[in-house]
């Protein structure tokens, strides 16, 4: 979704704001407008809170340090029944005239990089550069705005807004603070689910299947050089690899395939047997 602040308000209020009105006429209005222009001001202190939340290290599976820190940008704006829950989310929510429709504006707090990355964020004129700055610490601050100049300009909301940053969206991750959010938190209360991530100004409206699998290769190990011969789990796997990255997929619609990590084997002179 596009990490530009103006197009995903208009996107929530065009959601909650009032289930008849359409986009355009919204963003017509002199309330929406205003915020708008708003938006557009607080462009600074938007950046300063991507640096602030971008030099919080949240490696995968250990993002909590990063987690009490927007879990704080939230408390500044004033928002209310902000918490962290299970799976170490963290949500607040705005109000509206009823309960429902409930929209989810979501970003994700973990980075791909390991514990112990550099996290400093350096300026090269308008250019930042660190650690996950746009992926996905520009989400994080986008949501903040978002969030801010709806109570700030007191914008009015037919339903109920929940402010999600989530865990596990990188690598092994698996989704599994958005799973939880479906499964548990927010378990049948979600109209609409917004995410904020990635670069630039598209917009995916459409929803992405992905598989993951894990396999196993055994075989029965031996001295590389007494047992030679015997069968050889790497040798196996390096043959289904290599058979993987002849496949042809579709370019329309989009396929993609990946072999991400490889682990196992016992020591150097000997014949794996896992």
């Amino acid at each position: 979704m596009s990490q530009s602040p103006i197009l995903l308000l208009t996107a929530v209020l065009g959601f909650a704001a009032s289930a008849s009105a359409a986009s355009d006429q919204i963003a017509a209005r002199k309330d929406v407008k205003a915020a708008l222009e708003s938006v557009e001001a607080g462009e600074p202190d938007t950046i300063e809170r991507q640096v602030r939340l971008c030099e919080v290290p949240a490696p995968p599976f250990r993002e909590e340090l990063r987690a009490k820190a927007f879990r704080k940008e939230l408390q500044r704006i004033g928002m209310k029944k902000v918490r962290i829950d299970g799976a170490g989310n963290v949500l607040g929510e705005i109000a509206g005239r009823s309960a429902g429709p409930v929209v989810v504006l979501s970003a994700h707090l973990d980075t791909v990089f390991p514990a112990g990355t550099d996290v400093t964020v350096v300026r090269e004129g308008k250019l930042l550069k660190g650690p996950g700055i746009v992926d996905d610490c520009r989400g994080l601050a986008v949501i903040v705005t978002v969030a801010q100049t709806i109570l700030s300009q007191g914008l009015p909301l037919a339903g109920t807004l929940v402010i999600a940053a989530t865990v596990g969206e990188e690598g092994e991750g698996n989704l599994r603070g958005v799973r939880h959010l479906f499964e548990a938190e927010l378990a049948d209360r979600v109209d609409a689910f917004i995410t904020v991530d990635g670069a630039g100004d598209d917009v995916t409206n459409v929803g992405v299947g992905s598989e993951r699998y894990r396999v196993t290769y055994r075989g029965p190990g031996g001295h590389s050089f007494w047992a030679f011969g015997l069968p050889n789990p790497i040798h196996a796997l390096g043959r289904a690899i290599a058979k993987i990255a002849d496949l042809q997929v579709s370019a329309d619609p989009k396929v993609t395939f990946n072999v991400g990590k490889i682990e196992g084997g016992t020591s150097v002179n000997s014949i794996p047997f896992r």
